[in-house]
């Protein structure tokens, strides 16, 4: 039986519980909710090879914030989405020195809207690595940032994972965060969740073209996976809308994939909170207005 499809740790532990059922322990996997500046986040950590096994997840930390709201252009919810963002990317790079060169990978295509995060995120992301370089007198209280776009093999001719570790050769960041496009199983989390996980990421699952994985073993360095779902699968929405267990038979639809009539406005927006979470993170010593001067 084909499995759903789904890149978000806290929906395969979902899963695994309904096939399971609700009761049953997950072995290897410990799981928690909580808020930061009133967003609900959940945090599933895989913990041993038994998690591994259960979720198809390498083992480590996947935190899933939940942006209801956005879209709905709610009253200070853009400015605490960055700031939980923020939050959590910066627990997640404790380990990496505070004076560490971080470089950022958007992963995509630019010219296919759901799959443009990457892209537009590196757009939102204050860069200082040339500053703190040429000008340390004046900039060298910040981290130094670089960014790239990493854009698919179909428009390079070099994989995703081939760019960033070249890049990675010539800089030596302490640390890579890679941005990228995921798919759900589920309609209600499309543009409204943002996965951070400390195990890397593998460019292209989310529509089930696996690329080289951008993970330390590739890269000699830690890397800190962002996503966002902006897809479901047909066959997985199919079965989640019938109520059934088994995908259903598409046929010539099979590969289909399903995104919100409004993608184009909504990937706009959560670039525009990640780009600034991930640069409140990075720098912690600059408010997000002071941000917002700085990349307007």
């Amino acid at each position: 039986m084909r499995m759903r499809r789904t890149d978000l740790a806290m929906e395969a532990r979902e899963l695994w519980q309904e096939q399971a059922g609700e009761t049953t322990a997950l072995p290897g996997v410990e799981a928690r909710d909580g808020l930061r500046e009133g967003i609900p986040v959940n945090t599933v950590r895989v913990l041993d090879s038994r998690g591994e096994k259960a979720l198809g997840k390498p083992v480590g930390d996947y935190v899933t914030l939940t942006l209801e709201g956005l879209a709905g252009r709610e009253e200070g919810v853009f400015q605490r989405a960055v700031r939980a963002v923020a939050g959590e990317l910066s627990a997640l790079l404790e380990e990496v020195p505070r004076a560490g060169l971080v470089l950022v990978a958007g992963l995509g295509n630019r010219a296919i809207t759901p799959d443009a995060i990457g892209p537009k995120v590196h757009e939102n992301v204050l860069v200082t690595r040339h500053l703190v370089q040429k000008m340390p007198e004046h900039f060298g209280c910040l981290r130094p940032v670089a960014s790239v776009t990493a854009e698919v093999m179909g428009n390079t001719g070099m994989e995703s994972g081939e760019l960033v570790r070249a890049v990675c050769e010539k800089i030596q960041p302490a640390c890579v965060i890679a941005v990228d496009a995921l798919a759900s199983r589920s309609l209600k989390r499309l543009c409204r969740t943002v996965q951070l996980a400390d195990t890397g990421i593998t460019p292209g699952s989310g529509v089930g073209n696996h690329r080289m994985g951008l993970t330390r073993d590739t890269l000699g360095v830690p890397v800190v996976a962002v996503g966002v779902p902006t897809v479901v699968d047909g066959a997985t929405l199919a079965a989640d809308l019938l109520g059934t267990d088994e995908l259903p038979d598409l046929n010539e639809g099979r590969d289909l994939l399903v995104t919100p009539k409004d993608i184009d406005s909504q990937v706009n927006d959560l670039a525009k909170v990640i780009g600034y979470g991930l640069s409140m993170a990075l720098q912690p010593g600059i408010s997000l207005e002071e941000l917002e001067l700085l990349l307007s």
